[in-house]
């Protein structure tokens, strides 16, 4: 094991090693500690090495002592160095190993003395805290938090601005074409309430207050100090990775919506072997059938690939939201079948059922979808609506989008008093066979009963129930996204258990989806404002949350691989709003024990 004296500058310098053919190596590494002086160690601090292009990013914790250990590294390659706590300094560096074992490595930060640089290092979560508190209507703070939280996080660098009121028309009018719209008298408080919460010159000094204090941004704990986490970079800055899986092949695949493309993702190769296929688009016009003027300029999508799931056979399902159809993707043979809808307008999640019969929440006309691709046969299942006025605008839908062929229809989408259409949203299978969704902003859930397609509908007794799952039990998990809550739903007694989110997340987190791992059926929480991944163990009551580096990490669904990875991906939308402006694929390896295999190694 050798060791050599620090003697790095905080400055990120260029790589220079490259190797110029693929060498069989085993797993390098690196240990040391970190501190503020030699007597000072600081705990939890992420220390990241980068490598390979595109890279992939490996993180570990430091301990009570400062110390940190990673391994499964490629040796014979160059890493960008960084360690990152909040209130200290970024420390930023390049080192290289050449042989197999673990070099030695230690870091001294040094504390910030700018608390506007303190305060930008907090997730987002802590400064949504400080427009929400403003928001005492209940009405006005469930629509803020369900609706400005849609694609992208809220309280990040690029959200916190203070705009004058002419941008903020220009934002709002943008954000309502993209489905995201506001009631015309909570609208109008908007700039007045964002630019007075984020105002340095009060923001600061609350969010940094007792800063130096052991209270202040507390370390994780020894618990979550054991993790490993792994991001790996896929797309590129137009990207808009929305979900992904983790195949049984062992593969993670993930689908990028504003480019029409399905990635797949080695990971069993350093740095990741990425494949990418181009979804056929046939004759279909750019932005799809949903096309409003909202369209990023440096966006190509015309199928619009949203959600993905692997079948029993090994098929992988895709909805194609905006070219209404279903794409199916064939592992072996590498390569697409499309399958047109009956009807209905957004196909979005998809679920099968044990008869390999795949089902689907069509969103924006109030539909859930069943195809069988045995016996071919494709039916559409109409969601109750609310109300008369309802049924009637979800019917009229298709004719007002015909007319948008000709008739511009986006100052009417921007100036709609929120239209709120009731959104069936996520979609799972019961143990018996039940077809359960939820309708985002309708509040309800509904099951399908399979055989007879009758449909029955339950309001929830909190707001925005999101994308769920079943448990081992047969109990169904349900996120409230703008809730601040999961909440446990027994199919049989009909009734609602709610957990709370941890405390420290100020009520100003927004779980977008959760899954279950039926090994443990500990509940894993997408922390979508927060950057981070919340594990609640059913058996314990207890929630931990895991803070993962990159910041604004905006998650949209969870997978699990069959070592014990947890996985998610960052598909915040615009995607240059994420730190370093590209997506990336997390694995979360909680127990730092998935071993990594001898491979071979190609910068």
């Amino acid at each position: 094991m050798r060791s050599r004296p620090q003697t790095f500058s905080p400055l990120l310098t260029l790589l220079l090693f490259f190797s110029a053919a693929p060498t069989l190596v085993s797993a390098a590494g690196f240990q040391g500690r970190v501190g503020a002086d030699a007597d000072t160690p600081i705990v939890g601090a992420m220390v990241t090495f980068r490598f390979g292009s595109p890279f992939q990013e490996r993180t570990v914790f430091t301990g009570e002592d400062g110390s940190y250990q990673v391994s499964g590294l490629p040796a014979a390659t160059e890493y960008k160095i960084r360690v990152r706590r909040i209130g200290w300094e970024d420390f930023l560096a390049s080192e290289s190993t050449t042989e197999a074992g673990s070099d030695s490595l230690d870091f001294t930060m040094v504390q910030h003395t700018d608390m506007a640089k303190v305060a930008a290092q907090l997730p987002a979560y802590h400064w949504y805290a400080l427009v929400l508190e403003k928001v005492t209507n209940e009405v006005d703070r469930e629509q803020l938090v369900r609706q400005c939280n849609m694609c992208h996080q809220q309280g990040n660098a690029a959200t916190r601005l203070q705009r004058p009121a002419e941008e903020w028309d220009k934002v709002l009018s943008l954000m309502a074409r993209m489905g995201g719209g506001l009631t015309m008298e909570f609208r109008e408080k908007i700039p007045e309430l964002f630019n007075s919460a984020y105002d340095p010159k009060t923001a600061v000094p609350r969010l940094t207050k007792g800063f130096g204090e052991p209270g202040f941004a507390p370390p994780p704990s020894a618990e979550v100090r054991q993790s490993v986490i792994d991001e790996y970079e896929l797309g590129g800055r137009s990207s808009m990775q929305h979900d992904m899986i983790v195949h049984p092949d062992g593969y993670a695949y993930s689908v990028d919506m504003s480019t029409d493309t399905l990635f797949r993702l080695d990971t069993s190769v350093p740095g990741g072997e990425r494949t990418a296929f181009a979804i056929p688009a046939g004759d279909e016009q750019l932005g799809g059938m949903m096309d409003s003027g909202a369209l990023p300029s440096n966006s190509s999508m015309r199928v619009g690939p949203h959600s993905l799931q692997a079948a029993p056979n090994g098929d992988i399902w895709l909805t194609l939201a905006v070219a209404n159809k279903l794409a199916i993707f064939d592992t072996v043979e590498e390569s697409f079948v499309m399958e047109d809808l009956p009807g209905g307008i957004f196909p979005h999640t998809v679920r099968f059922d044990d008869k390999g019969r795949g089902w689907y929440t069509v969103a924006v006309s109030n539909h859930v979808g069943m195809y069988d691709p045995k016996t071919g046969q494709h039916d559409l299942i109409r969601v109750p609506a609310r109300d008369f006025g309802e049924e009637v605008m979800l019917r009229m839908l298709p004719i007002m989008m015909w007319l948008g062929q000709w008739i511009d229809l986006t100052e009417m989408a921007s100036t709609s008093e929120g239209l709120d259409i009731p959104f069936p949203y996520g979609i799972d299978i019961a143990p018996d066979g039940g077809v359960w969704f939820s309708q985002l902003n309708a509040h309800r859930i509904g099951r399908i009963d399979p055989d007879t397609y009758e449909v029955k509908v339950i309001d929830t007794p909190f707001s925005a129930p999101r994308r769920m799952r079943f448990d081992s039990k047969g109990m169904l998990w349900i996120p409230g996204f703008s809730s601040n809550l999961i909440s446990k739903f027994d199919p049989e007694t009909e009734e609602f258990e709610h957990f709370e989110l941890p405390a420290e997340l100020l009520g100003a987190d927004a779980p977008y989806t959760l899954n279950v791992d039926l090994k443990t059926d500990d509940v894993w929480v997408c922390g979508t404002n927060s950057d981070s991944l919340i594990r609640y163990q059913q058996d314990k009551g207890k929630f931990t949350i895991f803070p993962l580096p990159t910041q604004v990490t905006y998650s949209r669904e969870i997978d699990f691989s069959a070592d014990g990875g947890v996985w998610t991906s960052n598909s915040n939308a615009p995607t240059w709003q994420i730190e370093t402006g590209m997506p990336r694929i997390i694995r979360l390896d909680v127990d730092g024990q998935i071993d990594v295999p001898q491979v071979s190694f190609n910068p």
